[in-house]
C-alpha cells in the first residue's frame, strides 16, 4: 500500500478547543487560591512576630526569675555562713546533707554524710534541760528540729547556749544573795530564840539543887533547842547553796516507793492515813535522789502537821509527754487566803517549830531540776475531796535506747 493511501484512510488530528468559559473560571480559582494562600501567609507572620514578642518577654521574665533567685541564693548563702547558729539539712534518710560553718565549728568539719542519730551518740550527751547537749568541752547546744515537707526531709538548728546558761544560773545564785540580804534581820530573830532558850536551860545545870529528873527533863530541852538551831543553819545553808547534787535515772515508781517508805510511819503514828498513788509508774525523770525525795518528804511531813486525826494525804504522780507532776494532797483544814501568797517567802511560818525555809527550799529544788513548785486550788477525785494541793513539776526524760547509745533527750 502506498503512502498516499496511509494518508487518506488515517483520521485527522486536529487539537481539542478548551470552552473559554472553563477557562475563566479556572483562572478565578487559581486566584482565589493565591489570595488565600497569601492570607494564610501574612496571618503566619503574624503569629510568628507575635509568638517572637511574648518569647521575648517570657525568656526576659526567666532571666529576671534566675537573677532574683541567684541573688536570693547567694544572700541565703550568706546569710547561712554569718549566722552564730548552726544550720544542718538532713535527707529523707536522716544524713546530713549540708551543714553551715557555724554548724561545723559546733560539730566539726567532717559532718556532712553522717548520720544524725549517731552524730549526736558519738559527740554529746543529753544535759538536764529539755533539747539540750553537752559536749565533751561542756559547750552546751541547744538542739531543735523541723520538718522539710517539700523533701521529707529535716532542717537542724543548733543555738550555742553555754552563756546564756551561766547567766540564768549567775541571775539564780543573786537572787537567792538578795532573798539572803533581806533575811538576814530575820535570821538574827530565828537564831536568837533557840539559842536563848538553850542557853536558859544550861544555864540551870549550874544550880546544886537541881534533882536528877530536872536535870533530865532540862538536858532535853537543850538537846530539843539546839535541834531546832541546827535544823534551821542546815535548811538555811541549803536555800543559800540552791544547788542540787549530781542526778541519776530514776522511775516514778522508784521516788514513789522511797518517799513512802519515809512517810508512811509518819502518817501511821499521827493517826492519818497515807495513800501513794502512780501513773504510768515507769516513766522517768532526771533527778538528785536525795534532794528530790528531800522536797517531797518535805512537803507530805507538812501536810501531816496541817491534818487532824483520821484525815488522808495522798502523793500522787502524773504524767504527760513532756512533764511528770508529782502532786501532794491533803483533806485538811486548807490555808487560809491571805497565807497563801507568803507561804514559799524564807523564814515564813505558821507552826511553832518551823524554820520557814520548807517550801522555799522545795520550789527551789523543782527549779533547779527545770521544773517548779506551785500551791493549787482544792479538787475532787472519786469518793475524795482534796482541800490542798502542792504540785512539784519535773521534766520528763525520753527512754528510747538502741544498746547503750541515747536516741533522744537522755544521758546514757
Amino acid at each position: 500500500m502506498s503512502d498516499h493511501a496511509l494518508l487518506i484512510d488515517s483520521p485527522s488530528q486536529e487539537p481539542a478547543q478548551m470552552d473559554p468559559a472553563d477557562l475563566a473560571e479556572a483562572f478565578r480559582l487559581f486566584n482565589e487560591a493565591s489570595s488565600e494562600l497569601s492570607r494564610a501567609y501574612d496571618g503566619l507572620q503574624a503569629q510568628v512576630a507575635q509568638l517572637t514578642v511574648e518569647l521575648a518577654q517570657a525568656n526576659g521574665e526567666l532571666r529576671r526569675q534566675y537573677q532574683e533567685k541567684a541573688a536570693l541564693n547567694e544572700r541565703l548563702g550568706t546569710l547561712l555562713a554569718a549566722l552564730p547558729a548552726g544550720v544542718v539539712v538532713l535527707d529523707r534518710a536522716g544524713t546530713v546533707d549540708q551543714a553551715n560553718p557555724a554548724a561545723m565549728a559546733m560539730l566539726g568539719n567532717d559532718i556532712v554524710g553522717w548520720q544524725w542519730k549517731e552524730l549526736l551518740a558519738t559527740q554529746l550527751s543529753a544535759s538536764d534541760a529539755t533539747n539540750e547537749w553537752i559536749d565533751a568541752s561542756d559547750l552546751r547546744l541547744e538542739i531543735r528540729e523541723t520538718a522539710l515537707d517539700s523533701c521529707g526531709g529535716r532542717i537542724v538548728l543548733l543555738h550555742d547556749v553555754t552563756e546564756a546558761q551561766r547567766m540564768r544560773t549567775l541571775a539564780a545564785r543573786n537572787e537567792r544573795l538578795a532573798a539572803m540580804g533581806e533575811m538576814v534581820a530575820g535570821l538574827a530573830h530565828q537564831l536568837r530564840t533557840p539559842l536563848s532558850a538553850a542557853l536558859l536551860y544550861a544555864a540551870n545545870f549550874a544550880a546544886p539543887a537541881l534533882r536528877a529528873s530536872d536535870r533530865e527533863r532540862v538536858a532535853s530541852r537543850v538537846v530539843e533547842r539546839l535541834q531546832h538551831l541546827e535544823a534551821l543553819i542546815r535548811d538555811m545553808l541549803v536555800f543559800a547553796r540552791g544547788e542540787i547534787g549530781s542526778r541519776e535515772l530514776m522511775t516514778i515508781d522508784q521516788l514513789v516507793g522511797e518517799v513512802s517508805a519515809n512517810c508512811d510511819p509518819i502518817a501511821r503514828g499521827k493517826g492519818i492515813e497515807f495513800l501513794a498513788l502512780a501513773e504510768s509508774a515507769n516513766a522517768a525523770v532526771w533527778v538528785s535522789r536525795t534532794d528530790l525525795v528531800g522536797a517531797l518528804i518535805n512537803l507530805i511531813e507538812n501536810a501531816i502537821g496541817e491534818v487532824p486525826a483520821c484525815g488522808i494525804v495522798a502523793l500522787d504522780a502524773e504524767v504527760d509527754a513532756t512533764n511528770v507532776t508529782f502532786c501532794v494532797c491533803d483533806n485538811g483544814p486548807g490555808i487560809a487566803p491571805a497565807l497563801q501568797k507568803r507561804l514559799f517567802e524564807p523564814f515564813f511560818t505558821t507552826r511553832a517549830q518551823g524554820t520557814g525555809l520548807g517550801l522555799a527550799i522545795a520550789r527551789g529544788v523543782a527549779r533547779a531540776h527545770g521544773g517548779d513548785l506551785e500551791l493549787r486550788p482544792g479538787r475532787d477525785s472519786p469518793g475524795r475531796r482534796w482541800t490542798t494541793e502542792f504540785r512539784l513539776s519535773l521534766p520528763r526524760a525520753a527512754e528510747a535506747k538502741t544498746g547503750n547509745r541515747v536516741q533522744s533527750g537522755e544521758k546514757p
